[in-house]
């Protein structure tokens, strides 16, 4: 089984391992092996691990990597044994479709979420914002940010990033958020009226307002850093963030809520499944979906334990995760979280409550490289007044037909 805690997390670990030893208990017969590893996907070895096949019986995939994995044939089919996942139909039906192939299912999702927009209270209410209502449009946010940025040096109104593949991939869920496509069809569609408009307000915010700071940062901590420092009022991104931000970057649990990303058109989603590995025999199967049942989708068990999850000093209470949405079990689990939450989860109503309208989309087909080619344009805008947004975008747009038409 992959993504055992790693050590350096001892008590996570150490919960990991007592529920192994549950589950052995409960199935007699069934020996748990587990997998030391931490991050649980890593990208540079992810494919490698498939192809050669050395994965794991049961493994995590995120939902960037389903398509591929069920069309090369990475992942067994298990379409005939979702039974043996007892919450399996209150998973929603759009999270349930990205594992399915040809009307047959490859996957257990286990995580499903949408973009929002993370912001500072504390510095809302120091800039005369009311904190209880968060921008709603792009206009709105640009005003906000201003208003942050004015309380002095150092205040950044609104955190960007320009490159590290981090700018494309926030340059995706603003175009979404705008009602804008990034492929349609097998062809770059970003060269368009709501791309423009991305980089024209992020171009804007630096040179016009100087709300979004004068750094161009450069991977997924720098961004991070910035926000818990306290100093940053608003960035994308998905509610994990905020626990993110709380146990790894030490910020003020009291600080940040959570919106429906701005527009609301679409968001970008981010997801993970566990998925079988087609090696696998009968029993290893079965033994894997009662796994994947007990430690990821039942409530107050395993990953859901949130009680346990508080008394190792975990941040309990952001709604990171939507994949059950309304559905019994879904409210169940939703409870747990709230009834055990060290976080205030009322800070975080607006995104739960907007989110529910909000249409998700997955990547497009080769994403990372496509961030990568539009880290460009997004750096450009921040460090260049002078920046010509239409040439940014249609060499980005030339580059990426480029990717796209490779097999």
């Amino acid at each position: 089984m992959a993504c055992q805690p790693a050590k350096t997390a001892p008590l996570q670990r150490k919960a990991w391992d007592d529920d192994v030893k549950a589950f052995e208990k409960a199935h007699p017969g069934v020996k748990v092996k587990s997998t030391d590893q931490q991050p649980c996907f890593d990208p540079k070895t992810f494919a490698a691990k498939l192809a050669g096949g050395q994965m794991e019986t049961v493994f995590m995939a995120p939902v960037t990597n389903y398509a591929d994995v069920m069309a090369k044939g990475q992942a067994k089919e298990i379409t005939a044994s979702t039974d043996l996942v007892k919450n399996f139909g209150s998973i929603r039906q759009d999270v349930r479709d990205m594992v399915t192939k040809d009307g047959k299912i490859y996957g257990v999702p286990n995580v499903s979420y949408s973009v929002g927009l993370v912001y500072n209270r504390k510095l809302f209410q120091q800039a005369g914002l009311d904190p209880n209502s968060p921008p709603k449009t792009w206009d709105e946010v640009r005003a906000a940010a201003k208003k942050i940025a004015d309380l002095g040096d150092g205040y950044v109104g609104y955190g960007e990033y320009g490159g590290g593949n981090v700018g494309g991939w926030h340059f995706a869920q603003a175009i979404f958020s705008r009602g804008g496509e990034m492929v349609v069809n097998g062809k770059a569609a970003f060269n368009s009226a709501e791309g423009k408009a991305v980089l024209q307000t992020l171009h804007d915010m630096r040179w016009k307002d100087d709300s979004v700071g004068k750094k161009v940062l450069i991977g997924w901590e720098a961004l991070m850093q910035q926000m818990a420092a306290g100093k940053t009022g608003m960035m994308l991104g998905a509610p994990d963030v905020v626990t993110d931000l709380v146990q790894k970057f030490q910020g003020s649990k009291e600080q940040y809520g959570i919106a429906p990303i701005p527009e609301g058109k679409a968001s970008l989603t981010g997801g993970e499944a566990y998925m079988i590995n087609p090696k696998a025999s009968d029993a290893e199967t079965k033994a894997g979906l009662q796994w994947i049942d007990f430690q990821f989708n039942t409530p107050g068990k395993g990953r859901h334990d949130y009680a346990r999850g508080k008394a190792n000093g975990e941040a309990v209470g952001v709604p990171n995760n939507d994949y059950m949405s309304d559905s019994p079990t879904g409210q169940e689990i939703a409870a747990l979280r709230e009834k055990n939450a060290v976080l205030p989860v009322e800070y975080y109503q607006p995104y739960v409550e907007g989110a529910k309208n909000v249409e998700i989309k997955l990547e497009p087909a080769k994403a990372q490289e496509l961030y990568a080619v539009l880290d460009v344009p997004m750096s450009a805008v921040l460090t260049r007044e002078n920046a010509d947004i239409d040439k940014l975008l249609a060499d980005a747009e030339g580059k990426a037909n480029t990717i796209l038409a490779k097999s």
